[in-house]
Formats: C-alpha cells, sequence, structure tokens
C-alpha cells in the first residue's frame, strides 16, 4: 500500500517538510509505503482550458503534472501539504493540482486524500477547506484527525515548537493507514461502490 505526497512549500526543508515528515514517520510504521515529491519549488503553469487532454488522458504541458499522475494512478492515498499564502494555498500547488486532477481521466474513487495546511498564524482552516475539495469531487474519502490539518511556525524550524500540530500529524497518520487498510478489506469483500453514468446538468436555459 502506498501514499503519494505532494509538498506545495518552495522550502524544501521549511515547516511544511515537517508536518508532512511526521506524517510519512507514522505512515511507515503502520507499514504503508509513502514518496513525497517536492512540486513548490518547480515551475508548474496553470491549466490552459485546451481540452488536449480529454483526448489523450494527459497534460498537453508534458512536466512534473503528468509525471505525478502516473505516481498517483497506483496510489492508495494522496496527501497534499501547502504553506499559507493569503489565506489560500500556494498557487504553484493549486495550479499542479487543477491539471492533475482535470486531466486525468483514471477512477479515483476510494483514493484516500488528506490535505496539510501549514501557517505563521491564521488562514490554515480556508487553505484546508480549499484544498479539500479535489478529493471530494473524485468519490475520494477525505481522511480526519484529532483536529483540522493544520501545523503552526514561522521561521524555517519553527514547526518542530507546535506539539499539538505535530500530534494532529500522527493521529491523521493513523487514521489514514486504518482507512486505506479498511477500504482494501471492503474491495475485497464487497467490491468497489457501484456507479452511475454521469450527469451533467447547465443552469443556462
Amino acid at each position: 500500500m502506498k501514499v503519494l505526497m505532494l509538498n506545495g512549500s518552495p522550502r524544501a526543508n521549511g515547516n511544511t517538510s515537517i508536518a508532512l515528515n511526521e506524517l510519512k514517520t507514522t505512515l511507515e510504521k503502520n507499514g504503508i509505503e509513502v514518496e513525497i515529491i517536492q512540486v513548490g519549488n518547480m515551475e508548474i503553469k496553470g491549466c490552459k482550458g485546451c481540452l488536449y487532454c480529454r483526448e489523450h488522458g494527459k497534460c498537453v504541458m508534458n512536466d512534473v503534472v503528468n509525471e505525478v499522475a502516473l505516481k498517483l494512478e497506483q496510489a492508495d492515498g494522496l496527501v497534499v501539504g501547502s504553506p499559507v499564502y493569503y489565506a489560500s494555498a500556494n498557487g504553484t500547488l493549486v495550479c499542479l493540482l487543477d491539471r492533475l486532477f482535470y486531466s486525468t481521466k483514471f477512477n479515483k474513487t476510494m483514493k484516500v486524500g488528506a490535505s496539510v495546511a501549514v501557517a505563521r498564524r491564521g488562514g490554515c482552516s480556508s487553505t484546508f477547506d480549499e484544498l479539500n475539495k479535489y478529493f471530494t469531487i473524485s468519490g475520494m474519502p477525505v481522511c480526519s484527525s484529532q483536529y483540522w490539518n493544520s501545523v503552526h511556525g514561522r521561521a524555517p524550524g519553527d514547526a518542530v515548537k507546535d506539539e499539538e500540530g505535530l500530534q494532529t500529524m500522527r493521529t491523521l497518520g493513523n487514521n489514514m493507514a486504518f482507512l486505506i487498510k479498511s477500504i482494501a478489506l471492503g474491495k475485497e469483500k464487497y467490491g468497489m461502490p457501484e456507479k452511475e453514468q454521469q450527469i451533467m446538468t447547465s443552469f443556462i436555459k
């Protein structure tokens, strides 16, 4: 079983990394393989709306987004971590997620999703909500913890002082491992949920 993590911070060893590594350690203790990809320091453009992906099954911009897509297809869970910028996620990460979720057509149902927001003070809740929307539109169960998934710190390294935040990461790791294993057992015994053909309506008359 495997979880893919995306670090949306431009700082490879910043506070977002501390939070994700705490989560990674807990998942690995539960027998879950983890891969972290540092994406926040990459040059990732936003979606062009060209619809190339509808015909070809991948984004027309052949960059890290298509690489992440291949890994996500094989993963049992996805964790997305971001620093908070103006009560929102890092724009580079948002560009990646927009293109990743729109361009990939493989079934994401029952892949477990979790988001992590890291800030000096405010904006974690809105960033947390923003990131979770990618999961909830894709049939992915959202994993919870003992608190909203946030860690606080200002200067690089400050997050190690946030004992509650790090405990929240450990609880999230234990819950995510349990959920992934439980879903695997459910698939084996009951199969996947039945899916109807999608109905899409328009509000324009």
